[in-house]
């Protein structure tokens, strides 16, 4: 049973490593899994990277420049244009900072972050993260399988679906301070279960070796990398078990261009725009979007029932 502690000290910015240590690093890892080595331990990193490790699943494609990745954001709880969240981002502490994870589940409670992440290893995964406007990036994130934390948890026969919460504090968030159209904060989304155990599924703590921005979700983000952009819910303050399909923020917003499952589905154009091209943060021209976002492989079979033009 976890018990509930104080927070810990946040990184200082003398600990993070820097950028330039992290691709030597992480080139020294590919090389060595490519000769059958075991991965050495990183030794000269924070605790929190200590046992980072590449993933089976990651891309190989370019990755977006850090200062692009943390520059520009889809956040609107930090305000609605793409630069405002990165110019908002000092006014969200996230530490100390706790998750509630509760509903159809044998250990319900609210947990310090601390508890929530000492029992995991971290993974390095490099995945495409694309937005409904048709804009994509390719960040080096690092996190675990949201599938160990609901393992620890015990979900009942119950539980169908995962609700995850954004904080709520406007006082933190400017954007929250209006309704933002229709909005009816505090932001919230939603998986089916089998997505949310699939191993692609991930709860990011950190990019590029450093701890989340405040832009970028911290301290805790969901990651799935074959939905669009605004599936992968930052801030997390909750974590729920439900036995019925969650509401949703943008479904609720406009239903008519925002389903609950928002896979990247290039033959379903949004209302407003096509979905068939995307364009990579930092390139001029336009690619052809993916089925899935590339990972049809992996999660094709999660859909294989559905009509995905009317589950969209």
């Amino acid at each position: 049973m976890l018990i509930k502690k104080t927070a810990a000290n946040a990184i200082v910015s003398s600990e993070i490593t820097p950028e330039s240590v992290y691709k030597a690093r992480r080139d020294f890892l590919k090389y060595s899994i490519h000769a059958g080595m075991g991965l050495a331990a990183l030794s000269q990193a924070p605790a929190l990277w200590a046992t980072t490790a590449a993933h089976a699943f990651s891309t190989d494609e370019a990755q977006t420049p850090y200062k692009k990745v943390t520059r520009y954001n889809n956040f609107v709880e930090l305000g609605s244009g793409k630069a405002y969240p990165a110019k908002n981002a000092h006014r969200l502490k996230t530490s100390p900072w706790s998750v509630t994870i509760d509903g159809e589940i044998e250990n319900p409670g609210t947990y310090d972050l601390e508890d929530i992440l000492k029992p995991h290893t971290l993974e390095e995964r490099i995945y495409r993260l694309r937005c409904v406007e048709t804009w994509s990036m390719v960040i080096p994130w690092q996190g675990f399988a949201l599938a160990d934390l609901i393992k620890r948890f015990k979900p009942t026969s119950k539980a169908k679906y995962v609700a995850f919460e954004t904080l709520h504090d406007p006082k933190q968030l400017p954007g929250q301070r209006s309704r933002f159209g229709s909005f009816d904060w505090p932001y919230v989304e939603g998986l089916r279960m089998d997505e949310a155990m699939h191993p692609l599924t991930l709860l990011a703590t950190g990019l590029y070796g450093k701890d989340l921005p405040a832009q970028n979700g911290a301290p805790l983000r969901l990651v799935v990398p074959w939905k669009y952009g605004f599936k992968s819910i930052k801030s997390i303050v909750r974590i729920s078990f439900t036995e019925q399909q969650p509401p949703t923020t943008w479904n609720k917003q406009s239903p008519e261009e925002y389903g609950f499952y928002a896979n990247v589905n290039p033959t379903v154009s949004h209302p407003r725009w096509s979905q068939k091209r995307e364009r990579r943060i930092g390139h001029f021209f336009k690619q052809d979007t993916l089925m899935f976002n590339g990972y049809a492989e992996q999660v094709a079979s999660l859909y294989s029932d559905m009509d995905l033009h009317k589950w969209y």
